[in-house]
């Protein structure tokens, strides 16, 4: 996609939160656009990121960590967003700067020992799995509460906010179910020394949906990039 095309679509988007933002009476300065950059070549993400984008989120781990080489002279934030795996963590805890979708003890108690110390505490939001899909990843509503208490204990990481991939729907009303159980969940757990500030939810097609219920973080990807490359 060509670079004007990609900064058109980013102030699109940005239209689109400040527009959803409205309807919520909720400041559009409190909702943040994560670029979801996967299956985008460098190029591209060099494009949003001249239009003004600095937080990209990939899924593949060998993937951004090419782009992040090959993007070094860039400052830009990089959210690790894909399923986690235990011969990846160290990868993504010494070059993410963020994590998305941790679920598993396991997982972070290794991401906490292999932070390097240097670059501070890895900033995660616990994905929560609201649809019951056996195909996505997430920790139960019931057992987050066990989870969050645990990574709290974990020096190597910081825990910002939850995050959930809920099951595709259609209308507004439908979207908004999970993404009200998330902010729910949230409110529930959140201490003043863990306020969880951030909800990360919402995609190219429920981004309103999203806004509506308190999302701090949207992942857009399509709708800023066009159809990813296979």
């Amino acid at each position: 996609m060509h670079a004007d095309s990609i900064a058109a679509h980013l102030a699109a988007v940005h239209s689109r939160i400040r527009e959803a933002a409205a309807r919520a009476a909720r400041d559009p300065a409190d909702i943040a656009l994560l670029a979801v950059s996967k299956k985008q070549p460098a190029s591209a993400i060099r494009a949003a990121f001249s239009a003004g984008q600095r937080a990209f989120g990939e899924s593949y781990v060998q993937e951004g960590l090419d782009k992040i080489a090959e993007l070094a002279d860039l400052a830009i934030e990089w959210h690790f967003i894909g399923r986690v795996q235990s011969n990846k963590t160290r990868a993504i805890a010494e070059h993410f700067d963020w994590v998305h979708g941790l679920c598993d003890l396991g997982h972070a108690q290794r991401l906490s020992e292999q932070r390097p110390s240097a670059r501070g505490p890895l900033n995660v939001c616990l994905q929560v799995n609201l649809s019951g899909e056996a195909s996505k990843g997430g920790v139960t509503p019931e057992a987050l509460p066990e989870l969050l208490a645990e990574c709290r204990a974990l020096p190597g990481l910081r825990l910002r906010g939850l995050m959930t991939l809920p099951a595709p729907a259609e209308d507004e009303a439908a979207q908004r179910v999970p993404f009200g159980a998330l902010r729910a969940l949230r409110e529930r757990l959140a201490t003043p020394d863990c306020p969880l500030e951030h909800l990360s939810m919402g995609m190219s097609h429920d981004l309103e949906a999203a806004v509506l219920e308190g999302a701090t973080l949207v992942r857009i990807g399509t709708a800023l990039f066009g159809p990813r490359l296979s």
